[in-house]
This record gives structure tokens, C-alpha cells and sequence, in this order.
């Protein structure tokens, strides 16, 4: 049994849903439900004994404590956190008590499980916290990838939090030797993502006839990573990475925000024509770019290829296209969440879930 935390939120439910079909471990799922975390991202999972739904907030320390002892879990994976730069600038202290103030408290309590295994168990036991480009801060254009290697230099509150976590992870391991792995991923897109970010929000306002807001002039370049890559690259981490070390996981896509936003024009053109047969590219907005906007992040994934043989199979072409197709057929998902419906969907399924 895996313990997943923050497994009802983007990449925690997709790599829940990616586990489950193809494994046969269960999984506990621990989350604390706020806007982004989503039951309904699981409804495939209703009725599945072998996922286990506890609604909980990972600094609650007593509740990780119970849930380590009842279920003796082998691995825990963290994807726990709060996770989108412009909230951290509007209300940055949410960020710093969940992802570092409460990121402390889940590994004092994975301490002491861990201290009291058996020394076979603690030999196989491993941490995998799931962490971001961000924390490496900005590139110029011409500037190589972030390595493993390269200096931690955050530039906003919530890469700054992010980067507390992973020196927290770090040191539990190099203090303690807690059996620990650490991911550092680039931007995620796919299915089931909630519309704040680039790529949900502008499919979103597109259909829905809003303007497409794009930062700035629209230059700032990332790295893009299909999510269910994410999920299979984080599996082949837990089943193989070396303890104490970390991972960069990138898609090899750098492009320019607003050329995604074109591309997404161009395909939903194609797939889902407006009804005055005009491009969605003329609902494009350019507006204040945001305070401390990092130009560029490209992630170096190398490591991952050479030393754990895993690569990408998504090009952003396929990823895009299937990610949009996803949002065209879950017009239901969109409305409940734009809506905030969901949060009732949650109440009517789950209120009896301990």
C-alpha cells in the first residue's frame, strides 16, 4: 500500500487514476479539499476498495500518525501543496503554512514511522516529494537547462515555499536518513486541471467567449510536460531512483506563453469552430505582466533518461491535442468547477468517508 497526499488535486488524482490501472496496491488518499482539490476528478474510482479517500491536511500530524500505523504504508508520495504564483503574490501566507509549515509536520510524523519499522521495512520505505522548476528561478534565452546541480534562487512566495520544502526533505534525509527522492518537474498540462492555469484557463474563456489573457508580451518560455508523463517518470523514481537524490522530470518543450495560446486557437479552430466562424486567436488580451514574472524556466531531464531510462512519449502536439479533446468531451467537469458545483458533488458522495 502507497500513501498519496494531495491525490484529489491535478497531478495527484491523474497519478492516482494512472496507478490504479496498473496496479493492484492500494492507495490511501489524503486531501485536505481545498478550491483545486477535486473528488470528481475520481469518479471513475467510486466503489474501488483499493482506493481509500481520507479528506485531511498533512500538517495535521495526529491524523498522519493514525494513518501510518492502521495502514503501514511502503512508500509515500507527496504532491501536497499549494501551487499557483499569482495566488502566492495576492495571500502568500496560505503558502508559506502548507507547504513549508506543514510540509515540516508530515515529515516529523514519517520520522517516528519510519524509526519504529523493522529494518527490513526501513531499508525499502521510501518519501518521494513532488516538487517544481520554480524553486531553480529564471533563465535568459540562451542560458543552459536547470540541472540537478543548478543554485536554488527563488523568485516569488510560492517557488520560495516550495524551495523551503525541498531543503526539508533534503536535510530529514541527510539528518535523520529518512529514505528520501525528490522530483523537480516543469509546467504540467493534461486532463483534470483546474482553470487558473495557462493552458485549462485559455481552452476555458475560449469556449466560453472570453478574452485570453496573456502576461506581458507573452515571451516568457516554458517547459511543458504532459502530465500523465509526469505520473509515469514519478513511478519509475519511486521504483528505482537512488535514495537521497533528485530528479529533474521535463517534457524537452520550451515554447513561448503565447505561442501555446495560439496553438490552442488554432486547434480548437479546427475542432470546435466558433459560431460566427471567426478565430478564437481574435479573443487574445495582452495585460499587466505580473511583479517578478520569471522569463524563462527549461528543464535538463537528462538524468532521469541516463540513469532510469525514462523519457517523455508525449510531443506537445499529441499532448495538446489530447488535453483539449479531454476538456471538449468534460464540458460537465469544466461547468462544475468554474461553478464551484463540485464542492456539492463532494458533499453528496463523500460525507459519509471518514
Amino acid at each position: 500500500m502507497i500513501l498519496v497526499t494531495g491525490g484529489a488535486g491535478f497531478i495527484g488524482s491523474n497519478f492516482v487514476l494512472d496507478w490504479l490501472a496498473q496496479s493492484d496496491e492500494a492507495v490511501i488518499n489524503l486531501d485536505l479539499l481545498t478550491y483545486a482539490g477535486n473528488l470528481e476528478n475520481l469518479t471513475s474510482l467510486l466503489g474501488d476498495t483499493r482506493h481509500i479517500f481520507v479528506q485531511g491536511n498533512i500538517g495535521d500530524s495526529t491524523l498522519i500518525a493514525s494513518l501510518l500505523q492502521q495502514h503501514q504504508p511502503r512508500a509515500i508520495i507527496n504532491f501536497a501543496a499549494e501551487s499557483h504564483v499569482d495566488r502566492s503574490i495576492h495571500g502568500p501566507a496560505d503558502f508559506i503554512q502548507t507547504n513549508i509549515v506543514s510540509t515540516f509536520h508530515l515529515l516529523e510524523a514519517v520520522r517516528t514511522y519510519w524509526d519504529n519499522l523493522h529494518v527490513d521495512a526501513q531499508t525499502t520505505f521510501r518519501f518521494l516529494h513532488v516538487s517544481t522548476d520554480e524553486v531553480y528561478g529564471s533563465l535568459t534565452k540562451n542560458e543552459p537547462a536547470f540541472t540537478e546541480a543548478h543554485p536554488y534562487q527563488p523568485n516569488s512566495p510560492y517557488s520560495a515555499s516550495k524551495a523551503a520544502s525541498d531543503h526539508l526533505v533534503r536535510a530529514y534525509h541527510h539528518t535523520y536518513g529518512l529514505p528520501v527522492l525528490t522530483t523537480n518537474c516543469s509546467n504540467n498540462y493534461g486532463p483534470h486541471h483546474f482553470p487558473e492555469k495557462l493552458i485549462p484557463l485559455m481552452i476555458v474563456n475560449a469556449l466560453a467567449g472570453k478574452p485570453l489573457p496573456v502576461y506581458g508580451d507573452g515571451q516568457q518560455i516554458r517547459d511543458w510536460l504532459y502530465v500523465k508523463d509526469h505520473c509515469s517518470a514519478i513511478r519509475r523514481v519511486l521504483d528505482a531512483g537512488t535514495v537521497g537524490e533528485v530528479y529533474n522530470i521535463g517534457g524537452w518543450n520550451e515554447k513561448p506563453n503565447i505561442e501555446i495560446v495560439r496553438i490552442i486557437c488554432t486547434l480548437l479552430d479546427q475542432l470546435h469552430t466558433r459560431a460566427d466562424g471567426k478565430s478564437y486567436n481574435e479573443q487574445i488580451t495582452y495585460v499587466t505582466d505580473r511583479p517578478g514574472h520569471d522569463r524563462r524556466y527549461a528543464i535538463d531531464a537528462s538524468k532521469i533518461a541516463r540513469e532510469l531510462g525514462w523519457k517523455p512519449i508525449e510531443t506537445f502536439d499529441s499532448g495538446i491535442r489530447k488535453t483539449i479533446a479531454w476538456y471538449l468531451a468534460n464540458q460537465d467537469w469544466v461547468s462544475n468547477v468554474t461553478s464551484g458545483a463540485y464542492k456539492n458533488w463532494i458533499e453528496q458522495h463523500y460525507k459519509a468517508q471518514p
